[in-house]
């Protein structure tokens, strides 16, 4: 559960967001100006982050305000999980990142999976659909979307590329230190019933 100093700042912002794309009274833009400084103070003063860094992470989007996509790759061999180390931050996660705008669900996995792992796949199963603030750490402002998505192995080998040092097959026994930001023990166990329950329902907040 996220802090309600969190849930607040986001809610100003949001508000914020759309009030300065759709207003056209030049007093009430400046009221929701007013706003969004407000949520980027709340986020300063609990966080100690500069107000410019919050700024360019936090207010550089325009419109009604909606959810960031974050997909993530189950791919299993041997009854083990592929998991990817990642450069960023030297711990390890299923492979995956942000959904770009102009590829399905089902493109974006088979291009993070390649890009990340050097493998080819297909993807078969939804396995969940997640609010990320209410299961990972630390909280994010963004409003995200996580999907796991059950794949299939073709082939392929590992390449060391700019986001990830090296991969590895893992039981949920031995798993290495994780990148809980991007996924925690319980999701990892959560793809591992996926995968081996044939009565696994997709699991949605």
């Amino acid at each position: 559960m996220e802090p309600k100093w969190l849930t607040w700042a986001k809610q100003l912002q949001s508000i914020a967001q759309a009030g300065l794309a759709y207003s056209k009274d030049k007093y009430d833009i400046e009221r929701f100006q007013q706003i969004r400084n407000l949520s980027v103070d709340i986020l300063n003063e609990y966080t100690g982050v500069s107000n410019e860094k919050i700024k360019d992470l936090f207010c550089n989007e325009t419109g009604y305000q909606t959810p960031k996509i974050d997909i993530r790759g189950a791919i299993f061999k041997e009854n083990k999980i592929l998991l990817v180390k990642e450069s960023l931050d030297g711990l390890w996660s299923i492979p995956g990142g942000w959904a770009e705008f102009n590829l399905s669900v089902k493109e974006n996995i088979v291009k993070e999976v390649k890009e990340e792992a050097g493998l080819n796949v297909t993807p078969q199963k939804l396995i969940a659909v997640l609010d990320r603030n209410k299961h990972n750490e630390p909280p994010s402002p963004y409003g995200t979307y996580k999907i796991f998505v059950l794949c299939e192995l073709i082939d392929g080998a590992f390449e060391k590329n700019i986001e990830t040092e090296e991969s590895g097959f893992f039981s949920l026994k031995d798993l290495p230190p994780l990148s809980v930001q991007r996924n925690t023990k319980k999701q990892i166990e959560m793809c591992f019933k996926a995968k081996l329950s044939d009565n696994f329902f997709t699991i949605f907040d």
